[in-house]
């Protein structure tokens, strides 16, 4: 018989790891808001961040995110040519200003929704890949669903008003992290700031992302706004080699949007820093292992541990190995068998698979027999 699972906690405090500054909480005039450290995923700042939300045009990442699918799966190449409906054309709102007659191709229509916030460009995609809109708007929430977008609910291409078109501020971040990572060689559309198709919208030519006129690193993403919503942006940075991704939402004013996105981005690189923990492979703890050859396994890092820190000398900041233990031997290399859990002050917890380092067969006859007589010692000793 196996002994309870129990949980293990081993290491202790890095604060003299860091250099001193003080990190302190943050707080936002935006209605959500979600801040987060693109490698390690670290949340630096939440506010209402699992809220389903009208995200306007900010939705239009995701009609991008499909398109840049079927760019990558090659159902599409750049030069393809989609058509022009008439409902296309009658799209209110921001536009490219297509009319029927148009063959726009993807790469155009990509800028199309990026610069120019193109409504008319997003049922021409929503159209071309899925027949209609409505199932193109139903292909997107499923997509999203398998990303794990778990407040993301969309009706149309376009993030036009509609009480059921809905998502999170964490939800847009996460789609973010996705097309960065996902879609490197289309990033660079995002950081585009003129766009004037067939010289038709010359008022409405260039990007309306404010940070990528500022000297903070801004590359893309996106701008949304209607009455409903108010004013909102997905942005992402990049400095000294770290990228940050912001979602704000529900904010005042074009003035009051800038304004807060980059005290947030500024504060976000200022107050906080990326380190390097383990490297590739380092063992972190040691798990214990049950009717094994060996009685215990080393717990490794699959890659290089980088933790997102707070600038602070006093700061606390806790490393727990956490396993369900002992582990049951046959163990095999490299089989995950915990997690490492790192803690920082004003920072949500961040788990990392740990691995097993080794190998550990099935102990023989003498291991099972030990290991029944200190079970029956075990359960002697609890009656007295």
């Amino acid at each position: 018989m196996m002994p309870p699972a129990r949980l293990i906690l081993i290491l202790a405090l890095l604060a003299a790891l860091l250099p001193p500054r003080a990190a302190g909480a943050l707080d936002t005039a935006a209605r959500a808001a979600y801040l987060m450290d693109f490698e390690t995923g670290a949340v630096m700042l939440e506010r209402n961040a699992e809220q389903p939300l009208p995200p306007a045009s900010m939705s239009k990442l995701m009609t991008l995110y499909m398109l840049f699918e079927a760019l990558k799966d090659g159902r599409v190449q750049l030069d393809t040519t989609f058509p022009v409906s008439t409902r296309a054309k009658e799209m209110g709102g921001s536009t490219m200003f297509l009319n029927e007659l148009d063959r726009p191709t993807v790469e155009e229509l990509i800028l199309g929704i990026i610069v120019n916030s193109g409504n008319d460009a997003c049922v021409v995609v929503a159209e071309a890949l899925a027949g209609s809109e409505e199932a193109f708007a139903r292909r997107m929430t499923e997509r999203a669903r398998e990303l794990g977008l778990r407040q993301t609910n969309l009706v149309n291409a376009s993030g036009w008003p509609h009480p059921d078109h809905r998502m999170s501020v964490r939800d847009l971040a996460l789609l973010t992290a996705h097309i960065i990572r996902d879609f490197p060689e289309y990033y660079h559309y995002f950081a585009v700031r003129e766009n004037d198709y067939k010289n038709r919208s010359p008022a409405n030519r260039f990007n309306r992302n404010p940070l990528l006129r500022l000297d903070i690193g801004a590359d893309g993403l996106k701008t949304g706004h209607t009455q409903e919503a108010g004013y909102g942006l997905v942005a992402s940075a990049v400095q000294g080699g770290r990228r940050v991704i912001l979602v704000v939402a529900g904010l005042d004013s074009e003035r009051q949007r800038t304004e807060e996105a980059e005290r947030l981005i500024t504060w976000a690189f200022r107050d906080f820093r990326n380190r390097q923990l383990f490297g590739a492979g380092a063992t972190v703890a040691e798990a214990e292992v049950w009717l094994g050859a060996s009685a215990r396994v080393p717990m490794v890092t699959a890659a290089p541990v980088v933790a997102t820190l707070p600038f602070d000398d006093g700061a606390a900041v806790k490393l727990r190995a956490v396993y369900d233990g002992p582990i049951e031997a046959p163990v095999a290399e490299g089989q995950e068998i915990g997690r490492l859990v790192i803690e920082a002050e004003g920072l949500a917890p961040v788990t990392v698979p740990l691995l097993a380092g080794q190998a550990v067969a099935r102990g023989g006859y003498l291991t099972r027999v030990e290991a029944a007589a200190q079970g029956l010692l075990g359960r002697l000793l609890a009656l007295f």
